[in-house]
């Protein structure tokens, strides 16, 4: 195929073709499935499928007139120019041999699980995504549980347009980004059912301290964009490194969360549908201990994947999920990031200066400022999940230094 890649057909060195996450998807296929890491498969729309369909519509020209005409420090000439943006993408017409290569992937996965028409994930993955001095992450759209060849290519067009949020085209324009020289790739990837069981986060490291010992794992029910969102408060569970390298059940502290909302698919109205979490389940961790050690020790391996590839200690962020009949697997990965040393976006010095830290500021990586402190002010993931809900939380951080005991 010229449009398409499956997943397992790239690495990370296709960056350029298949954008960050799909090339880490491949990546975790290709290398660490030996290892017995899971990961769902699927396929890539390629970079240059993406300037394939900007082409054959004649919109380059459109794109490159709508953003010089707009006042984009203007907030409400940004958001008519990305609505027009936006719509054009919408408005174009697939090229026949790149439709059809979609569809023929399409159909080729859902074969592959057995069935006619497989429920996917449609991810977005620009091609200039985590680089060294810049974050694209979370600027472009994701969905899921699309089902159906129709509603596929109509995902993977809103996938493209989302390139033009006006949150993108802002964020671009002030790292100095050509906005014709960064590409969308969008990612297909088959479904797991968390909405039948759980999901959540994967930090290599502790995500407030830095401490590199220790994987930190959180857990809700449903699907995860509820921890995405800062909607709900996850499990949390602690797992000791060396301890778990050496053999141990190494998991040294969890934390019961109160998940308030489960996010599943109805299929009555055929959508996703968030609903108050049921009391029993908010009384029960959403992972067995076995489970956590589990996903743990997958992660170590990507970690130490990554970190052979680097060249350096690279902590990673994973997402995971799994379905009610599965040990889990995972969906994307990506290093953990470094404080940003841009000129307009120096990083909170309260953080710390250990390697994995964040700089939480607006847009710095995911655009998540700290809701207490006002702009420019920095908050952990954790914490910034917490204030977000209007909480203060101060977890019982592990030793750091001494016995997991």
């Amino acid at each position: 195929m010229r449009w398409v890649r499956f997943f397992h057909e790239v690495g990370l060195e296709d960056v350029p073709l298949v954008g960050g996450k799909n090339a880490s998807l491949g990546e975790m296929i290709r290398e660490l499935s030996p290892l017995g890491v899971r990961v769902p498969g699927g396929f890539a729309t390629t970079s240059e499928a993406y300037w394939y369909f900007l082409e054959h519509n004649g919109l380059k020209e459109a794109i490159a007139q709508a953003l010089k005409e707009g006042d984009l420090e203007d907030p409400k000439a940004l958001q008519r120019a990305s609505r027009q943006l936006r719509n054009l993408i919408l408005r174009g017409a697939y090229p026949p041999d790149l439709e059809e290569e979609i569809r023929l992937a399409y159909r080729r996965l859902s074969q592959e699980a057995g069935e006619e028409a497989i429920p996917v994930a449609v991810r977005s993955s620009a091609t200039a995504e985590d680089l060294p001095t810049a974050s694209f992450a979370g600027q472009q759209e994701s969905y899921l549980y699309v089902q159906g060849e129709e509603d596929l290519l109509l995902h993977v067009k809103q996938a493209m347009a989302s390139l033009f949020t006006a949150r993108a085209i802002s964020y671009r324009a002030h790292m100095g980004f050509d906005h014709l020289r960064v590409a969308l790739s969008v990612g297909v990837q088959r479904m797991v059912r968390a909405d039948t069981a759980a999901s959540g986060v994967i930090f290599t490291l502790d995500p407030d301290t830095g401490h590199p010992g220790f994987v930190y794992l959180t857990a809700i029910w449903g699907l995860g964009e509820n921890i995405v969102q800062g909607r709900v408060g996850p499990d949390g569970y602690y797992v000791h490194k060396e301890t778990l390298k050496a053999g141990y059940k190494a998991l040294v502290y969890k934390r019961l969360g109160s998940k308030e909302l489960t996010l599943a698919f109805d299929p009555k109205e055929g959508r996703l549908k968030n609903r108050p979490t049921p009391p029993y389940l908010r009384n029960q961790f959403a992972l067995q201990d076995e489970e956590a050690l589990l996903l743990a020790d997958w992660s170590l391996k990507i970690e130490a994947h990554y970190t052979e590839k680097r060249g350096a200690p690279t902590p990673m962020d994973i997402e995971w999920a799994k379905d009610a009949g599965s040990r889990g697997s995972f969906s994307s990965s990506r290093p953990v990031r470094k404080p940003s040393t841009h000129k307009s976006a120096p990083c909170c010095a309260s953080i710390g200066s250990w390697p994995g830290a964040r700089c939480w500021r607006k847009g710095w990586p995911w655009g998540r400022p700290s809701p207490r402190a006002g702009p420019g002010s920095c908050a952990t993931p954790r914490r910034w999940s917490a204030s977000r809900r209007g909480r203060s939380w101060s977890p019982r951080p592990p030793t750091p230094t001494g016995s997991p005991s």
